[in-house]
């Protein structure tokens, strides 16, 4: 099991040139956790995507479909204490550290892109290129 932000799930579910890596990490690793945040920023992503003409409504009301079923299972609730703490100790936002507790908690990698989380958490925070090697 490993947590994922939501720039990977995105980067699975968008084609984009992130896509092959994305893939690649979820036939090394089926079991996605994720914190229910996950569900406001995806839904940030589609819209993006929509108001650029990217998607329309159906396609981006699948696709959110889609990401709840790989990710509902393992959606993984924190604690606002462990949150605001490595806030705290970090110049990430509340959001960001969300995905950084529910790493912490399972006691497993965060699998970003975000520079801020990879560089003020990288004892937990990995890169999507060095996450399956």
């Amino acid at each position: 099991m490993i947590v994922v932000d939501t720039n990977v799930v995105a980067y699975l579910l968008l084609p984009g040139p992130q896509t092959q890596l994305a893939e690649a990490l979820r036939r090394h690793d089926r079991q996605w956790a994720v914190p229910p945040l996950w569900r406001s920023e995806f839904r940030n992503v589609l819209t993006q995507h929509v108001r650029r003409d990217l998607l329309d409504l159906t396609a981006a009301l699948a696709l959110m479909h889609k990401a709840e079923g790989l990710l509902a299972a393992h959606e993984q609730p924190v604690a606002s204490q462990q949150v605001l703490h490595l806030v705290t100790i970090s110049s990430c936002s509340s959001y960001d550290c969300e995905f950084v507790a529910a790493a912490h908690q399972l006691e497993v990698p965060l699998i970003t892109e975000d520079r801020a989380i990879l560089k003020a958490f990288p004892t937990i925070a990995k890169p999507l290129h060095q996450a399956t090697s």
